[in-house]
């Protein structure tokens, strides 16, 4: 088996492909990559027996077919160092051995038996097809993946819940002190089911999908899915359970409004978290007609804060804690000029958006506040 491939498309096929391949690995054939060769095209396959990553480019003077498995960490540094040089790459099929040929040297070492590598649970016949648009899948990856648990004692939480209607597709993430929920109408998906992608395959498909994909195939069975996109090709399980009613968790009737200018709050809150409790990060917001003076303080250390932030208020003068590491995950999320925050009482959770949603999308995004001890 031997094949020629450029060197800087070569680097970045393996490096989207190791995403998936654990630092620690159970299995020791899961530190390879999987090399398969037919008609001039290379698949190149990662797995953590949860998630599966393939990556299939064309190469040049593709020569004989067959499959063998390769040490992921050695041909990664060995590609690294090559600098973009054409590569040659050549298997010995009865001893296993690989070279590895560049413009100024070569590397050798060896191969191991590709029978060993595992392939992966089949999707059911019925599982239900449909096309995306890249971007949609981007987005609603983007706007949700900060605010998924990190808590395994709930595994439904650690989840993004993709929520798919007829003429859209709602993205829920939630780690119980924050929620997010992200609707995209661009896609008209034409069918109705739901599931909960782990976070882990939803950072890969998010860290390999780029402006210039066009579409994403998604294939969904009972228990897992395949994304086919730009020439890469993601199989990941589901995250087993029911995902909690989101909507009944937003609050609709949040009636004092404040409108601020994004930028301005941001900067503001990440002068004032600085000195926010280590334990609680709390910030406190004492909102008036005139403005939010954000305060903090760490009695540990005999630090203190506080700043005066100009918006528009339309309510009661109220005072309510925020989690500051919270609220800048937030807020940092949310895109335009202006936010909306939507407020009841300090003991009701705070809601975020922008004034103006982009075409196509609604965010929403809630924040349970602290105690605040006067």
């Amino acid at each position: 088996m031997k094949f020629n491939i450029d060197g800087k498309v070569f680097q970045q096929q393996l490096q989207a492909v190791n995403k998936v391949i654990n630092s620690k690995n159970a299995l020791s054939i899961l530190d390879n990559f999987l090399f398969e060769l037919e008609g001039g095209w290379l698949t190149v396959t990662g797995s953590d027996q949860e998630n599966i990553v393939s990556s299939r480019v064309e190469v040049t003077d593709a020569d004989g077919e067959g499959a063998v498995a390769v040490p992921a960490k050695t041909l990664l540094e060995i590609v690294k160092e090559v600098n973009n040089q054409p590569i040659t790459f050549n298997l010995n099929e009865s001893t296993g051995e690989i070279d590895v040929v560049f413009l100024s040297g070569r590397f050798r070492f060896m191969g191991i038996n590709a029978d060993e590598y595992p392939r992966g649970e089949k999707l059911e016949d019925d599982a239900k097809t449909l096309v995306v648009p890249a971007s949609v899948v981007r987005k609603g990856i983007e706007k949700t993946i900060y605010a998924v648990s990190l808590e395994p004692i709930r595994p439904m939480m650690t989840g993004i819940f993709w929520d798919i209607h007829e003429g859209d597709i709602t993205f829920v993430a939630s780690d119980t002190h924050k929620l997010v929920r992200y609707i995209n109408s661009e896609a008209n998906p034409g069918i109705v089911t739901s599931f909960i992608m782990p976070s882990k395959p939803a950072s890969i498909i998010k860290g390999i999908l780029d402006k210039e994909t066009q579409d994403v195939k998604m294939t969904l069975g009972a228990k897992g899915a395949r994304f086919e996109f730009g020439g890469y090709t993601l199989t990941c399980r589901f995250i087993k359970g029911n995902y909690p009613n989101y909507n009944r968790v937003i609050p609709d009737s949040n009636p004092f409004l404040i409108k601020v200018d994004r930028d301005t709050f941001l900067n503001a809150m990440r002068r004032v978290a600085i000195f926010a409790s280590k334990a609680s990060g709390l910030v406190k917001f004492e909102i008036s007609d005139n403005g939010i003076k954000l305060s903090a303080q760490d009695l540990d250390y005999g630090t203190s804060a506080e700043e005066k932030v100009m918006c528009e208020y339309d309510g009661n003068p109220m005072t309510i804690g925020f989690n500051s590491a919270f609220t800048l995950e937030i807020m940092g999320n949310l895109s335009g000029e202006t936010i909306l925050i939507r407020l009841s009482d300090p003991a009701r959770p705070g809601v975020f958006e922008p004034l103006d949603q982009e075409p196509n999308e609604n965010i929403v995004s809630i924040q349970m506040p602290l105690q605040v001890i006067e």
